[in-house]
C-alpha cells in the first residue's frame, strides 16, 4: 500500500499558496507579491485659474517600497480631452512643441495633442524650477529613498476650461521608465488637496485634484528576465550557476554580447551606441546583465553566514541606487549585515522573511560597469533557530531574489548544493568500536 505523504505544516502550507498564487497571478497582470500595494500615484492639482485655462502642479509619488526609475529617467505623457495647448511649463518640458503655427505673437511650450514631459536637468536655472524637481527624471523607491521619490512640475494650460464644471480630464495617460513597464488606470477626481503653511497655522486648497494610478508589471517591461541567482555552500564543492540562457541565449550576431578577455573590448564598448537602453553583456552562458551569487559561506555553533555577491556583466550601465530584495525565512533571526543597508519589508504582516537590502552612499551604492571594479559583496551573520534551522534540502538557499524590483531567474530546485552523503559518517561511527578493542589489544601485545 502507497504511503500517505505527510500533512504541510501551516509555514510550508502558506509558502505553498504564496508561490501558486505569484504563479497564475504573474504572468497576466500588473501585481508584485512581495509589495502588493506599490504603485506610481500621479497627483494632479488645479491651483490658479487663468484667463482661457489654468495652472496646476504635477506631481509623481513612488509609493513602490523598492522599484525605482534611473537614468535617463521617467516620461509623462497624456491625451488632451479637448483643444488644450500647453502655455508654459516650470520643473519640466515638453519633449516635442508639436504644431504652433496659428500663433503669432505668444508662441505655446506645446501644441501637441498628446504631449510627453521630461524632468529637467540638476543645475536648471532657479527661475525655472519648482520643488521636487530638477533630478533627470530619477525617482528613488520609497522604502530606500522617501525624500527624493517624489518629482513635480508645474504646467500653465490654455484653450481649457475655467471652472470645476468645464475643465476636462486628460485621458490615456503613460508612464515610460524611460521604456515599457508602467500601465496607468483611468484619471479620478478625488478631495482636493491641502496644502499647509510653514507655521501650521493655515491651510490652502487646490480647486480640482485627480489622481491616476500606474502599476509595473515585469513581463511588460520586457519579454526576457535580467538577472538571474547563482549558489553556492561550505558543505559542498559544487558551485550551481545561473541557468543556462536565463536571459537570453548567445547567437551567431555579431554585437550580441562582448568576450570579457578580447584584446578589442574597449573599442567594441565605445563603438556601440551608450546611449541605447539596450544592455551590451558579456558572453556568458545565462546573457544576463546582473549575477547575483549566494554562498553559505560558515556555519557556527548558533549563528550561521552568508556571502552575497553582486556582478554587474553590462558594459553600457551604470546602476545607481540599486537594491536587492531576498526572501528567505532566516531574515526573523539577522543578527549582523556588513556594509550593505537593510530594511525588513514583511509582505505578509505578521511573517518576517523579505528583506530590501541596498548600498551604503558614497561606499558602494554605485554598480559600476562590466569589469574588475562591477562588482558589490556583503555578508550576513544569522542566529539559528532551533525548530526551523536545517542545511538538508537546500534550506539555506533563498526562496526568492529580487534586483531593482525585477525577480531575478532561480536554479531548479533539484540542481541546489545538498549536504554530502552521511553514510561515510555513519560507517566511522559503527566501526569505531571495533577500532577501540583493536588498539586495546595491541596495546597489551606490545608491553605484555
Amino acid at each position: 500500500m502507497a504511503r500517505r505523504p505527510p500533512p504541510l505544516l501551516l509555514p510550508d502550507a502558506l509558502a505553498l499558496l504564496v508561490v501558486v498564487a505569484f504563479s497564475l497571478v504573474a504572468s497576466s497582470e500588473a501585481y508584485d507579491p512581495l509589495d502588493p500595494n506599490g504603485n506610481i500615484t500621479i497627483k494632479w492639482d488645479v491651483l490658479q485659474w487663468t484667463p482661457d485655462g489654468y495652472v496646476a502642479v504635477v506631481s509623481l509619488y513612488n509609493y513602490q517600497q523598492y522599484r525605482h526609475i534611473q537614468s535617463p529617467g521617467w516620461k509623462l505623457g497624456w491625451v488632451w480631452a479637448k483643444k488644450e495647448i500647453i502655455w508654459a511649463m516650470n520643473g519640466g518640458q515638453a519633449t516635442e512643441q508639436g504644431d504652433c503655427s496659428k500663433f503669432k505673437s505668444n508662441i505655446p511650450h506645446c501644441c501637441k495633442k498628446n504631449p510627453e514631459i521630461v524632468d529637467l536637468l540638476p543645475g536648471t536655472p532657479y527661475n525655472m524650477q519648482i520643488a521636487n524637481c530638477c533630478k533627470g527624471g530619477v525617482l528613488n523607491s520609497w522604502a530606500q529613498d522617501p525624500a527624493n521619490a517624489v518629482a513635480s512640475f508645474q504646467v500653465s494650460v490654455g484653450q481649457a476650461g475655467t471652472t470645476n464644471k468645464t475643465v476636462r480630464v486628460p485621458r490615456n495617460f503613460t508612464l515610460k521608465s524611460p521604456g515599457p513597464g508602467y500601465t496607468c488606470g483611468s484619471a479620478k477626481l478625488v478631495r482636493p488637496t491641502k496644502f499647509f503653511s510653514q507655521d501650521g497655522r493655515r491651510t490652502t486648497q487646490a480647486h480640482m485634484t485627480w489622481n491616476v494610478t500606474c502599476t509595473y508589471s515585469q513581463i511588460v517591461a520586457q519579454r526576457s528576465p535580467t538577472c538571474c541567482v547563482s549558489l553556492s555552500s561550505f558543505y559542498n564543492d559544487t558551485i550551481v550557476n545561473c541557468p543556462t540562457c536565463s536571459c537570453g541565449c548567445q547567437d551567431n550576431k555579431p554585437g550580441s554580447c562582448v568576450e570579457g578577455n578580447s584584446p578589442y573590448l574597449a573599442s567594441v564598448v565605445n563603438v556601440n551606441n551608450k546611449d541605447s537602453l539596450a544592455p551590451l553583456v558579456q558572453c556568458t552562458s545565462h546573457m544576463c546583465p546582473i549575477r547575483v551569487h549566494w554562498h553559505v559561506k560558515v556555519n557556527y555553533r548558533e549563528y550561521w553566514r552568508v556571502k552575497i555577491t553582486v556582478t554587474n556583466f553590462n558594459y553600457r550601465m551604470n546602476y545607481s541606487q540599486w537594491n536587492l530584495v531576498t526572501q528567505h525565512p532566516s531574515f526573523d533571526n539577522l543578527t549582523t549585515i556588513f556594509s550593505f543597508n537593510y530594511k525588513s519589508l514583511n509582505p505578509y504582516g505578521v511573517i518576517n522573511d523579505t528583506a530590501m537590502l541596498w548600498g551604503i552612499k558614497y561606499y558602494n551604492d554605485l554598480l559600476m560597469t562590466a569589469g574588475p571594479d562591477g562588482n558589490v559583496q556583503s555578508e550576513l551573520l544569522f542566529k539559528k533557530d532551533p525548530n526551523t534551522f536545517t542545511f538538508q534540502k537546500g534550506w539555506a538557499f533563498p526562496r526568492r531574489i529580487y534586483f531593482n524590483g525585477d525577480n531575478c531567474v532561480m536554479p531548479p530546485p533539484d540542481a541546489y548544493p545538498w549536504l554530502p552523503n552521511a553514510s561515510s559518517r555513519v560507517m566511522s561511527s559503527l566501526l569505531l568500536p571495533f577500532t577501540a578493542v583493536w588498539t586495546a589489544l595491541t596495546f597489551l601485545m606490545v608491553y605484555a
